[in-house]
């Protein structure tokens, strides 16, 4: 068994090799809390929920650290439009990020560290980085000399002297408009922080190089985070560590974005999909399933029809398990391995999408064994099945999805259930006075108001139906 990864770094899939046996460490940029979270934004979460996920199944014991980025230039703006404090704002956001990674069913981090948190570690860092002459002070700023680092710019293989980067508001000082700032002095209003070259606040890019050191150390083994973080994000990360001393990741992985008409989905644009308003629209469920399932390496274009594919697709295996569970007479399935070919596919690049059709292979299967009545062999592939979703975050008989839709949810779906049963004992009347017209009529009608009537040897069961 060799999980095999596409590092960004070398334009290639590699085989997979831990920095220490048994072991992964992976480094994921997270949020940036100036604004609560889209679906775009938490695909990169769920992406590396799924890889997280993956390594533990393989057997390896996972140390998964995503940061928050809890001051930068977008929250102090915020702060300022709103007239309320800066840690407003971005503990407002926190908390939008962590229910919405946690609405999707994204496993909690090992650990989550804030960039606020984390000042003393930054000094040291720049002030290491000054004793080895990779770094200057100028007007309490503090800059990357990049010229000073014969490797920058090896992970988006740009051109020194082809990039241009001009010097940001306040960036007063610089030896190089590319240089970058690590520190930023302080400004009327802003927040600040003391250091041995003045009050200011960090650089968006030293706390990542800082995190990783404290909490995976010199060297580690994946980082993470969407495309548009190789530069100058990851680029500058790798400059900072790298001439610090450290060796820092060993893999570079990146996820593709949620694009709206071709365009990334952002903020900016106009054109993002807010998590906590999709959630109410679909269950959240249907949403993992939707931005989980494609190739991490892959866009997502948005839409409303793909979206409606996703919930239709997801039905169809839910129902088999529920039906299987039946059949089982409520007894959860024990314990399985996933079959040979899913594990295959995951183990080349997380192939997600071919292990999604060895998934469907099997709810075939197993529809097909609950067909012929054959309890033993549909329960054997219920057993598999749920092996493969519990891999991909998907089991509906997981703990994580019970009170899918919260307690409200909870309560309507009783009242519809008893108010359902009313209709269904109707109907049951009328087939059992041979009325097939009243009866296919009650269906029908049910039908009409997104409900699926079933009938099983057990009697009519419903489920609300695709939308």
């Amino acid at each position: 068994m060799t999980i095999r990864l596409y590092d960004t770094s070398a334009r290639q899939i590699r085989d997979f090799t831990p920095v220490q046996p048994g072991c992964v460490s992976i480094y994921l940029c997270g949020a940036t809390v100036q604004a609560a979270p889209h679906i775009g934004h938490i695909r990169s979460g769920l992406n590396f929920d799924i890889m997280r996920r993956w390594f533990e199944y393989r057997g390896y014991d996972v140390t998964f650290v995503r940061n928050v980025t809890d001051i930068d230039d977008k929250i102090i703006n915020k702060a300022h439009e709103q007239k309320r404090p800066w840690w407003a704002i971005g503990y407002e956001n926190e908390r939008a990020f962590n229910d919405a990674y946690a609405a999707l069913g994204c496993l909690p981090p090992t650990y989550e560290p804030r960039a606020t948190g984390h000042i003393t570690e930054m000094i040291e860092m720049m002030q290491g980085l000054i004793e080895r002459g990779h770094a200057y002070e100028a007007d309490g700023n503090v800059y990357f000399d990049v010229r000073s680092w014969g490797e920058y710019l090896e992970l988006s293989r740009q051109e020194l002297d082809n990039l241009l980067q001009p010097s940001g508001e306040g960036e007063t000082g610089k030896r190089d408009p590319r240089d970058f700032a690590m520190w930023k002095a302080v400004k009327p209003g802003e927040p600040s922080w003391p250091t041995p070259w003045g009050p200011g606040r960090p650089g968006w890019h030293l706390e990542c190089s800082a995190m990783a050191h404290k909490y995976l150390g010199t060297v580690f083994d994946i980082h993470g985070g969407g495309l548009d973080l190789i530069f100058p994000h990851h680029e500058n990360e790798i400059a900072q560590a790298k001439a610090f001393g450290d060796d820092f990741a060993r893999y570079w992985v990146h996820n593709a974005w949620v694009t709206m008409a071709g365009d990334k989905m952002s903020k900016s644009l106009g054109n993002s999909v807010l998590v906590s308003e999709m959630v109410k629209q679909w269950r959240p469920i249907v949403l993992r399933y939707y931005l989980g399932t494609p190739h991490y390496r892959s866009m997502i274009e948005y839409s409303e029809e793909s979206l409606r594919e996703a919930e239709v697709a997801f039905a169809r295996i839910e129902g088999f398990v529920q039906r299987a569970l039946e059949k089982a007479g409520g007894e959860v399935a024990p314990a399985a391995e996933v079959p040979p070919a899913f594990a295959e596919a995951m183990d080349d690049d997380l192939g997600v999408p071919q292990a999604l059709a060895v998934v469907h292979t099997t709810v075939r299967q197993g529809n097909s064994a609950l067909a012929a009545d054959d309890k033993e062999a549909a329960v054997a592939r219920l057993a598999e099945v749920r092996a493969m979703l519990g891999v991909l975050g998907l089991d509906p008989l997981d703990p994580e999805w019970a009170g899918e839709g919260g307690e409200r949810g909870e309560d309507l779906h009783g009242v519809v259930d008893s108010l359902v049963r009313l209709v269904l004992e109707q109907r049951e009347s009328a087939r059992g006075r041979k009325d097939w017209a009243t009866a296919d009529a009650i269906r029908d009608q049910l039908g009409q108001s997104g409900l699926v009537v079933e009938d099983s040897p057990q009697g009519p069961r419903w489920s609300l139906g695709p939308r």
